[in-house]
């Protein structure tokens, strides 16, 4: 087998795995429900202004 054709298989089996991964990370995101997301969201923006409030007392 001529070496082009070893890479154009070795990148068509890497476009498919890569299609297999986001599909996989899409299915995932999808189970959430907008209560868990909108949880999630007032999670992280409480983390950031707790992180916020400590980066300024730290520069004082």
């Amino acid at each position: 087998m001529r070496w082009w054709k070893v890479v154009g298989l070795a990148g068509l089996a890497g476009v498919a795995a890569t299609g297999v991964v986001v599909a996989r990370s899409e299915r995932k995101r999808r189970q959430y429900t907008p209560d868990e997301i909108r949880d999630r969201l007032h999670q992280r923006v409480a983390e950031a202004a707790s992180a916020e409030s400590d980066d300024i007392s730290i520069a004082e």
